[in-house]
């Protein structure tokens, strides 16, 4: 009997129209094009503008570019999978408003948040419910609004972050192509390294958590910087010697938008051509559970079938890993 595996078949994504160059944030606080270009690598970032728009709109948007370009009945879909760290809210699911608006109407859905590894543990979540054989199409879908927790005074954070959603859809494969192994962590040391302090149980909203600012992103950037040099390429290095692959073997690294030192340091380390490096995270900053299917649609075009592909990522928590792949269309 021929061994499934989950393969995507489809991709779509969304980014707002509002784009928040270095030049604007010139004006808005003490810093410039050339500081920011250096150390992060970003010239610009999409800011999802409007009321009572969520990162549900954006997945929404995502998932019905991908229903468009896949041409199929959102009827079909079996499970909607919403990774994200910015839930419209607590309590109610994202992804079960989603699945409704966007017609999945006979799929479950559930929302996975693991920072900015959300949407690589999600495709190892899709991978083993299309794997155990009772479903055949999975949506999954990486949304952030970044800026709903960012202090634009804060020169620190708000440089870095942008709004955006991917989506793809995993089917069954009978080819040995999709997802072939998967490296994931997580060490909750880290939390108090990169994190919004307030409102969710531990410390609920009050008039005093808001005067204080809890509610938006606080990182140590030197702790998350050396963090996420050391463990996204010693993930890379781990998947591929335990599959013995070299770095000849991979066709692309799509590594976690998060800052392009971070990952020239890993590419670096893997001895990796810098043309097999997806980035685009010029375009769009770090928009956390996004990255991953943003560079994928962005890419679409110049991936070929069978072409292998080295995930990885890292995230506050900390979360990071990396994930084996092989390009299905």
């Amino acid at each position: 009997m021929t061994k499934i595996t989950a393969a995507i078949s489809a991709v779509g994504k969304y980014v707002p129209d509002f784009v928040l160059s270095n030049a604007l944030l010139e004006t808005m606080v003490d810093t410039n094009d050339e500081w920011i270009t250096s150390r992060t690598g970003i010239k610009e970032r999409r800011i999802l503008k409007g009321e009572n728009k969520g990162t549900s709109y954006m997945a929404i948007k995502a998932a019905q570019d991908l229903l468009r370009k896949k041409q199929i009945d959102p009827k079909e879909i079996e499970l909607v999978i919403v990774a994200t760290a910015t839930p419209d809210m607590q309590a109610a699911s994202t992804s079960a408003f989603v699945a409704t608006k966007i017609g999945a109407t006979e799929a479950f859905s559930f929302d996975l948040i693991a920072a900015c590894s959300s949407f690589l543990f999600a495709m190892s979540t899709a991978a083993g419910y299309i794997e155990s054989g009772k479903y055949k199409k999975v949506l999954l879908i990486g949304a952030d609004k970044c800026s709903s927790m960012i202090d634009y005074t804060d020169r620190a954070t708000c440089i870095i972050f942008g709004d955006g959603a991917g989506a793809v859809l995993f089917e069954p494969n009978n080819e040995g192509l999709g997802i072939q192994d998967e490296y994931l962590r997580s060490d909750g040391n880290g939390r108090d390294f990169l994190k919004v302090e307030a409102g969710g149980s531990l410390l609920p909203a009050t008039a005093e958590t808001i005067a204080n600012k809890q509610h938006y992103v606080h990182q140590d950037g030197k702790t998350v910087f050396k963090f996420a040099v050391f463990n996204m390429a010693d993930a890379c290095e781990r998947i591929l010697e335990s599959n013995n692959l070299t770095k000849e073997d991979i066709q692309w690294l799509a590594p976690h938008q998060a800052n392009k030192r971070i990952i020239d340091a890993t590419a670096n380390r893997l001895k990796l051509d810098p043309a097999k490096v997806m980035m685009n995270i010029h375009k769009y900053g770090n928009t956390t559970s996004a990255t991953l299917p943003l560079l994928l649609n962005d890419y679409e075009d110049q991936l070929k079938k069978g072409d292998t592909i080295v995930f990885a990522t890292f995230g506050g928590g900390f979360t990071w890993g990396s994930m084996l792949y092989k390009w299905a269309y």
